[in-house]
């Protein structure tokens, strides 16, 4: 499908509703995505990103409907990853002389993945394209989340094409903000942050200050995946900005990994503690081995503080621990409390462990955790209430 957003700009891009995973297999996408891509008509033509590989006939297909592709003045490539650029390469086998506008790190990541020399234009915060009736004014946004990522905006529209700053992975057949479901949004547009953004959240505020100081109205933004914001489209970059300052609600989330239920109960019973003490408090349980990772990443974004378990195994952790906390330290989340917790039946290591890497992913570790032998008596428990009522105080 395609459809008009604006008289001059058009929707060409291609709604996936059987995405499950993303990044290979590193992201979980339970509502779809989309892949937007924006037909500029004017004086001058310019199409604004592509789709993914897979697409790349069906979209290249597509387009040639709602344009004769020799019409194409001038394409832009606000970003090189596959799945903004991946139609491409096929496009760029019908018209393979148009210009190419992007980043400078742009066009070497395009080179590099795509072993083409095309016909690169490379531009620069300020830089602009006339098209007729409307400018094109590029903006930088390095590391949003790629080091070639950019922006565009387009005058007299009064549009921001934001590449993958504000979207969300939600596929939808109505494509803008006002139409779709509100919590679902909201919930798709925090977890893209959380998993995808948090490790580059100090870029947020000067971006968002950059754009302020070019003094531009703001009608719509038109980020790569998800919705089209028109109704208020501040709202997502204030939220934006709510996101990026370490934030945090009043929530705490226990994440565990059991072999007999031991610190299952143990992960019960600390999260009865966190209640006494805390009524308000919103309380998370996660099973790792059977709770989708990015989903309890948003938790984790969310929360003051974790509380993070695992039996000991071979003098170790439980590899759904050990993965889970290297993904974890990649993101690289501020200002977060934390505490580990655990049961053992011969050595007893993983509390030690899991308390050291929660120290090498920048948490402030509370206490030296707490361990259970074998299954948890009734004293135990008690001291694992304790131990949740201390870890809120």
């Amino acid at each position: 499908m395609s459809f008009k957003i604006t008289d001059s700009v058009t929707w060409v891009g291609k709604v996936d509703w059987d995405l499950r995973r993303f990044h290979g297999h590193e992201l979980s996408t339970h509502r779809g995505s989309t892949y937007n891509s924006y037909l500029v008509r004017d004086e001058k033509n310019v199409l604004i990103d592509t789709a993914w590989t897979p697409f790349a006939h069906e979209y290249v297909d597509k387009l040639a409907q709602e344009i004769d592709l020799d019409d194409i003045d001038f394409i832009v490539a606000n970003h090189s990853e596959v799945d903004h650029s991946g139609a491409l390469a096929e496009l760029m086998k019908r018209i393979p002389d148009t210009p190419i506008y992007c980043s400078q790190n742009g066009a070497k990541m395009i080179k590099a993945q795509m072993h083409q020399d095309w016909n690169f234009k490379i531009v620069k915060t300020g830089d602009k394209i006339n098209l007729g009736s409307k400018e094109l004014i590029f903006i930088e946004a390095p590391m949003l989340h790629w080091p070639d990522s950019m922006f565009c905006y387009l005058t007299g529209e009064a549009i921001l094409f934001s590449n993958d700053a504000f979207g969300q992975h939600y596929a939808t057949e109505v494509m803008f903000n006002d139409l779709v479901d509100k919590d679902e949004l909201y919930q798709e547009a925090l977890k893209y942050y959380a998993n995808i953004l948090t490790p580059f959240s100090r870029f947020v505020p000067k971006k968002v200050a950059e754009f302020n100081e070019l003094n531009l109205p703001l009608n719509l933004i038109c980020p790569s995946h998800g919705v089209i914001w028109r109704d208020n489209p501040l709202q997502i970059v204030e939220q934006y900005a709510k996101w990026a300052d370490n934030y945090q609600e009043n929530q705490v989330a226990i994440i565990y990994d059991t072999m007999w239920n031991s610190t299952k109960k143990m992960a019960e019973a600390i999260a009865e503690g966190l209640r006494q003490q805390d009524e308000t408090m919103k309380i998370k349980l996660f099973n790792l081995s059977i709770s989708d990772k990015n989903d309890v990443v948003s938790e984790v974004f969310k929360s003051k503080g974790i509380l993070v378990g695992s039996s000991t195994i071979n003098r170790g952790i439980l590899s759904g621990v050990a993965g889970f906390l290297e993904e974890i330290k990649g993101l690289g989340f501020k200002d977060k409390k934390a505490a580990a917790f655990g049961s053992y039946g011969w050595s007893g290591e993983s509390v030690g462990i899991v308390t050291e890497r929660l120290k090498e992913c920048g948490f402030t570790v509370e206490s030296e955790g707490l361990k259970a032998l074998w299954n948890p008596d009734q004293d135990m428990v008690a001291q694992c209430r304790d131990f949740g009522k201390e870890f809120v105080k």
